[in-house]
């Protein structure tokens, strides 16, 4: 079979690799479509991130749909056929944070395409994959291969969601319209929200941020002044997904954000500076958010039932043998929200 491996920053590769054979309670999937992440990004342009470095080489992708191909021995609700999302998060299930249901806090997670261990935990964009019957959630009939792709990266904005609290009737500020900030407004709207404002510093990404929800749109680049007004009689919203990891939008919606409201963190920066007169002042909640765990089964729920619309979100597929070109593209922000990779 043919994987997409990276071996060094730039140095991505299509190699042929031996398929595994699915053990008990295991299956085998055809993976499809695999849809090129910010952490795959990162491995491809500085062969990591933080202090997360490529030590070996290593498949990559861990958001992957496909179909089933084979069984092992025991498998029960899954027939040979049938379309699956792969969720790529397998805790151990037996280490105290398991133990006390936080899973994606697992002491000896094996997530998909993962080089914080040693040796790397092996990725997803391989045309054929082993997976536990459990990682595999079945996609409706009338689901795109490349929609079940998108279970993962909604699962982690459903998990800020949670993180939350409740979003019913609440004001939200979205900064950052990336991929993960793109379905923060969906998973948002989809809990209830009353009014969602969008800020990123390009019109290109705030054009698909209105196609997915959002209620206004705000070029903090063109626009420096226009979250200025949401910041009267001490602010305006009780929810801020930070999906950018930028200090200044750290610092920005601080200024508009309601006393003892919520500020959700899901983009990944590094050490920034932050008023704490106005976290102290107006009682606000900081709060970290972190991969996912029972909520991949309900992206996968709200994706059958057609309760989210992931098509604007699609930027291109690429055939695995141009995975250089696909990741190149998904690099671009000005022309690619979401590339895919097609495995077949």
């Amino acid at each position: 079979m043919k994987a997409v491996v990276i071996h060094a920053a730039k140095d991505l590769r299509i190699e042929e690799r031996e398929p595994e054979t699915p053990g008990p309670e295991q299956v085998e999937v055809a993976i499809e479509a695999g849809g090129i992440c910010g952490s795959d990004l990162h491995y491809y342009n500085h062969g990591g991130f933080g202090t997360v470095r490529v030590r070996e080489p290593m498949i990559l992708g861990h958001e992957v749909a496909g179909t089933v191909r084979s069984l092992g021995e025991g498998v029960s609700g899954l027939a040979i056929g049938d379309r699956v999302a792969v969720s790529p998060s397998r805790p151990c299930q037996h280490c105290e944070y398991c133990l006390k249901g936080q899973q994606n806090q697992c002491l000896n997670m094996r997530f998909y395409g993962s080089a914080m261990p040693m040796p790397h935990i092996q990725g997803a964009f391989r045309q054929s994959l082993v997976a536990e019957q459990w990682q595999c959630h079945k996609v409706a009939e009338d689901v795109s291969i490349n929609e079940a792709a998108f279970a993962e990266p909604l699962a982690v904005t459903l998990h800020a969601v949670n993180r939350a609290g409740s979003l019913l009737g609440k004001r939200v500020l979205v900064t950052g319209c990336g991929p993960i900030g793109a379905l923060a407004i969906i998973a948002a709207r989809a809990h209830g929200a009353r009014e969602i404002v969008a800020t990123d510093v390009m019109d290109a990404v705030l054009e698909k941020a209105r196609a997915v929800g959002a209620d206004r749109t705000i070029n903090v680049a063109s626009e420096p002044e226009a979250l200025s007004p949401f910041a009267t009689n001490k602010g305006t919203f009780d929810v801020q997904f930070e999906a950018s990891g930028n200090g200044s939008a750290v610092r920005s919606g601080l200024e508009v954000l309601k006393p003892r409201s919520v500020l959700v963190q899901l983009g990944l920066g590094g050490d920034v500076s932050i008023p704490q007169n106005l976290v102290v002042a107006k009682e606000i909640e900081m709060k970290g958010t972190f991969r996912f765990h029972e909520e991949f089964a309900l992206a996968v729920d709200l994706i059958n039932a057609r309760r989210v619309d992931l098509k604007p979100l699609m930027s291109g597929t690429y055939p695995i043998t141009d995975a250089v070109a696909a990741f190149e593209a998904a690099g671009d922000r000005s022309r690619s929200m979401k590339i895919h990779l097609s495995f077949t």
